[in-house]
Order: C-alpha cells, then structure tokens, then sequence
C-alpha cells in the first residue's frame, strides 16, 4: 500500500472539504490461475496486491454528495435519491452502482463527500473497478454503520458492476481485493463464495507482471458472450454451471454444440481441475508443477476459450525461451492487459529488459513491468 497515495487523497479531502476523513485502502488483485472460471461456479485462486485504490470519504451537509477521482481530474455533485447510470464507461457509475444497491437493501445513507485515487496501471487487468466498488461500500458502511458483513459488501459492489456498469462479472475480483490476506493467495470455490488461504513460499522465485499496454475494443462484448456460450452449454447438460460437468459429460453432447463452444466448456472445465491441482502443488511446495499448471492455463486460454490476443501471446513465447520463467499466462478478461509471471528473483530484471526490447521491436510499443507483494484485502488506514 502507497503511503503517498493515501497522504494525496488526504490533503486534497482536506483542503476541498475543510474536514478530516476516513481513509480506505482497497486493493487491486491478480489471479494465478483459474480464468473465466469464477462465473461457471468453479475454483479462482487469486490474491490482494499492494496495488489499489486509496479513498478519503466523510459525511457532508452540503446538501449533496461529491465524488472525485484525482488521476481523473473529475469531480461529480449528485443526489441521492436521484440516481442513475452516467454514460457508458464513466467512472462515476461504480460509486452511482454501489450507493444504490445500498439503497435497494433498504439501508439508509447519508450525504457524503469522498476523493479517490489509485495507483492500479489502467487495462492491466489487475481489477481497479473491484477495488474502487469495494472502497466506496466499506467507506459507507463505517460511515453509517449499516453493519454489512464483508460477504454483502463484495454482493453489492458486483451488482454495482452489472447493473450501473454493465458488465456481467463473476465475484472473483471484489472477493480477492475484500478479503486479501498478506502472502497469502485464496483459493475461492465461486459457488459457496467460501474461500482457503494458501500461504506462498516463492523461495527464490518472484511474480512479474508485463502488461502489453493494449486493450482490444472486443473485451467486454467477447466477456458476455462467452458466459452465455457456457450457460447454453451447461443448460443442455442440465447442470447449473460447468462446474458440474465433466470431460466424459461434455463428449455425450459434442453433436448438439458447435465446435467453438465445445472447446470454451471444455477449457472450463479442465481449468477448474488446473486450479485445485495448483492449490494442492502450493501445499507441496512444488513451484515447478505450479508453472506448468499456468502455461496449461494459458494454452486453454490462447487456443480453446480463444480471449488471447498476438501481444499476450508474444509474451509467453518469450516466458517459454527462458528456462527461468516456471509459468506465465494472461490475466484478466483477455484480449490485452497482463501476462502473470512465475520467474527467478536473479532473471528478473535481464529478462524484463530483454522482452521490453523484444515486445518493441515486434509491436512497435512499449510493454511495462510491474513486480507486487501479495497484501491484506480492503481496509482502514489509521
């Protein structure tokens, strides 16, 4: 967590509002394996990141609520009982979406003023809206002692996302970046939102993320079509969700689906079987077959459930020619973003420079190198 991030959104709360705030840090979170897994009820395993959204929040009597997001240089002044979404890709509708969904549960909230700001790099997939959602309910919900346990908060921040945003998400993200645990990664079963902390000794190994700085405009459209090719799938299969099928299951109804979408059910469902086995390989200590376990990932990802892009996958090409990366695969929704890596502490730095200068050559462009500490989840700053 950035000391300096939360002095920012203290000061500028401060000189705006003349009134001291609560602070809130909510974090960002990668996952390490177990993609587009979250919304077909089966195993995610991802982690809170010292990467996040920091958030200066207090009651106002100005008659109004004001929200600004200082990286945004926006500030918006709204009612409360006069709500609705902003345009498409607004910021401001993931506060919009929270504060009404409060609403909805018949909690009652007050005026409020709050700043935002973070420090999570735009597109890389490490879940900023997450983070933002969850730092406005957990602020709200100190502020006005709604006595929401951690569990309706991430519910309320995801139906924020589908309702304001539009975007039909998993609970994954705002899981992770609620309930973090400092080294710790989750491996969150999707169906009962229940959760095992898995401790990770990386020993000499370290996580690296390079983020190919693009965001292909299919995202968000290719997201929602391939949950409802799951759905159709899991419909015929009469199972509630992928996570119930198995491989054999699949092979009964290959003739009644076409062959793209039976590869997106079968790379869920050999996915959710990825995942529990690198939760058991954390256990043992077995980083090998953990990086095996996420190139695997990636091929499913790359090749069945088709959400790679050409820069992702130039990425893990170049992660597959040094013998000192164990793993590496996308993150996130897919078509731009992260790669995640599992890389030697000692190759680290040779290996970013090598690949930055590669990923130039080939796209003409820069990709950028993030290294994270796995962190505690959203919380108050003293």
């Amino acid at each position: 967590m950035s000391t300096k991030l939360i002095n920012e959104v203290k000061s500028s709360f401060k000189s705006t509002f003349k009134k001291d705030p609560l602070l809130i840090f909510s974090p960002g979170r990668i996952n390490i394996i177990g993609e587009h897994t979250d919304y077909n009820g089966g195993f995610v395993f991802p982690a809170a990141v010292d990467k996040g959204i920091a958030a200066a929040i207090q009651k106002s009597d100005a008659g109004h609520s004001t929200a600004i997001a200082l990286d945004l240089d926006s500030a918006i002044e709204f009612e409360l009982d006069k709500l609705k979404p902003s345009k498409e890709g607004s910021w401001e509708n993931y506060v919009f979406g929270v504060v009404a969904e409060i609403q909805n549960r018949n909690k009652v909230i007050g005026d409020f003023n709050i700043v935002l700001k973070g420090d999570i790099p735009a597109g890389s997939g490490m879940s900023s809206s997450a983070a933002l959602e969850n730092s406005v309910v957990f602020g709200l919900n100190e502020l006005f002692d709604l006595s929401l346990t951690k569990t309706e908060m991430i519910l309320i921040s995801q139906k924020a996302e589908h309702n304001y945003v539009g975007v039909n998400c998993g609970i994954m993200d705002q899981y992770a970046s609620m309930f973090g645990i400092k080294n710790n990664a989750l491996l969150l079963d999707c169906r009962t939102i229940e959760s095992k902390p898995y401790e990770i000794d990386f020993k000499d190994h370290q996580l690296m993320l390079i983020n190919t700085n693009v965001k292909h405009s299919l995202s968000d459209s290719a997201y929602n079509d391939r949950r409802s090719a799951c759905e159709s799938v899991a419909a015929l299969l009469k199972v509630a969700t992928l996570r119930d099928a198995s491989e054999e299951d699949l092979e009964k109804v290959m003739d009644k689906i076409t062959p793209e979408n039976y590869q997106k059910a079968l790379y869920v469902i050999q996915e959710i079987d990825r995942t529990q086995k690198a939760a058991k390989a954390i256990e043992n200590n077995d980083l090998e077959t953990l990086g095996a376990l996420i190139y695997a990932s990636h091929n499913g990802l790359q090749h069945q459930y088709k959400v790679s892009c050409e820069e992702l996958d130039f990425l893990v090409a170049q992660a597959k020619k040094n013998k000192k990366v164990l793993g590496a695969r996308m993150m996130g929704g897919g078509f731009g973003g992260c790669t995640i890596n599992l890389i030697a502490k000692s190759e680290a730095k040779a290996f970013a420079d090598s690949v930055a200068i590669s990923y130039k050559n080939k796209f003409n462009k820069e990709c950028s190198v993030y290294f994270v500490e796995l962190s505690d989840g959203t919380h108050i700053v003293q």
